[in-house]
């Protein structure tokens, strides 16, 4: 059975025929639920282990919290000095202006922080600490606009916001994350697209989709609007056991962005967020797969496998290191696993 309206809880969640319901109003009380009917169409309700589903329809498996875990995974409440703003780096800051997303990833790292029940919209005033706090800052040179998802506020809103972005002559660019495009492509129409340009700043758009058939007709079409509108989309994903992670299934993804336009960016591993270990691979399987794209597909669809160090400490490149040695004499591994010296013996 195909959703018609949003899924919002367990009792829409067994309506729509995705699963019985037992015990998961217990997950649903811990962790918002909330699928689109775009994605809820792209669920084979036939088969028990589908990657869309996976994603989206929540589990017992998520009232299990590993000693590991943690709330705030990846340390965004050690670098918040103002609400809705996250200044981990120099050169760039996170404005989390909302909390609330149309899909709700069963694996978010922010799933103690998003949702009807959490941090909510930033409120006039702490918009307005967030703003001045960007303006005083001169060396912040990138707003990333994230939450939550930032596509859910309104074209008008989105304007608002980019307005008073474009007063601040030291930002240069305005960075959006999102899942919009892919759970619920026909939010992106010309409005939107002229709000995420209507700063005069150079806009980017990270894209986060984890599997190729969230490539839908209806997405393709919403990406299409946004890079023909002069939107730059880069991508993001997640490496996540039973969605992608084989190496066919992440080359058809990562095949997918740049046939759309969308340039490879980051694959992250994922994050210690509370009750997800399920999702988990290790980063010696991860180093694998990535370590197998090399020789598979071409260098234009190459992402990069990162690792956002627990506790706030930023971002590391954690794919598989293919060079070792000094002193001018190098191991060199290839993509099959052969070794080569260089310089050449």
């Amino acid at each position: 059975m195909t959703a018609h309206r949003p899924i919002k809880n367990v009792g829409d969640l067994v309506a729509s025929g995705l699963t019985d319901g037992t015990g998961l109003d217990a997950v649903a009380a811990k962790y918002a639920v909330g699928i689109t009917p775009a994605i809820a169409a792209l669920i084979d309700q036939t088969d028990p282990d589908d990657p869309i589903a996976r994603q989206f329809v929540p589990t017992l498996d998520e009232l299990v919290t590993t000693p590991d875990e943690r709330a705030d995974p990846i340390g965004d409440l050690a670098h918040s000095p103002v609400e809705g703003i996250v200044h981990r780096y120099p050169d760039r800051v996170l404005l989390k202006a909302v909390h609330v997303c149309p899909v709700y990833c069963r694996f978010c790292f922010r799933r103690e922080m998003v949702g009807p029940q959490g941090l909510g919209t930033l409120t006039g005033p702490e918009l307005d600490t967030a703003i001045g706090y960007i303006a005083e800052h001169t060396e912040i040179w990138e707003v990333i606009l994230t939450g939550g998802d930032p596509l859910v506020l309104s074209p008008r809103r989105l304007r608002e916001i980019m307005e008073r972005l474009a007063a601040i002559e030291h930002v240069k660019i305005v960075r959006f994350h999102t899942r919009v495009p892919v759970v619920e492509p026909d939010r992106v129409d010309a409005a939107m697209v002229e709000a995420l340009r209507s700063s005069g700043k150079t806009t980017y758009l990270a894209l986060h989709a984890n599997h190729p058939r969230e490539f839908s007709v209806a997405a393709k079409a919403a990406i299409g609007r946004l890079v023909d509108g002069g939107v730059a989309m880069v991508s993001q994903s997640v490496l996540l056991k039973g969605v992608n992670d084989d190496v066919e299934t992440l080359a058809s993804l990562m095949k997918a962005f740049v046939e759309n336009r969308v340039k490879p960016y980051y694959l992250h591993h994922p994050d210690l967020a509370p009750g997800t270990s399920h999702f988990r691979m290790t980063i010696a399987e991860g180093q694998k797969l990535v370590t197998a794209l090399r020789g598979r597909i071409s260098g234009l669809a190459q992402p990069t496998y990162i690792l956002d160090i627990p506790g706030g400490y930023g971002k590391a490149d954690i794919g598989s290191s293919a060079i070792s040695g000094g002193d001018g004499c190098f191991t060199v591994r290839d993509y099959q696993g052969g070794e080569h010296q260089y310089p050449p013996e």
